[in-house]
């Protein structure tokens, strides 16, 4: 699983390791995720997402029903499976 937030679709970017003596070396600069159950209300559900401490902060801000439509609109998580009759 790459390590990508399921909510902003923040991922990891490169950059340079700078030492003392203006050496540069490249590394990588990786997203803070953390593996997070919650519960959506108004569908009843719980839901475990991986997202960014800054996606757990726009949560706590707007709501996880809102940020999880918002995911969903711009295709970083995918839409619930629909049940076939």
């Amino acid at each position: 699983m790459a390590r990508v937030c399921q909510l902003t679709g923040k991922k990891a970017i490169g950059g340079n390791s700078v030492s003392h003596s203006n050496h540069k070396t490249k590394r990588s600069f990786d997203v803070n995720l953390k593996r997070k159950r919650f519960f959506i209300p108004e569908t009843g559900e719980w839901l475990t997402l991986r997202v960014s401490t800054s996606a757990i902060k726009n949560i706590n801000k707007n709501g996880i029903y809102a940020c999880v439509k918002e995911a969903r609109k711009n295709g970083y998580l995918p839409n619930p499976k629909v049940a076939k009759a």
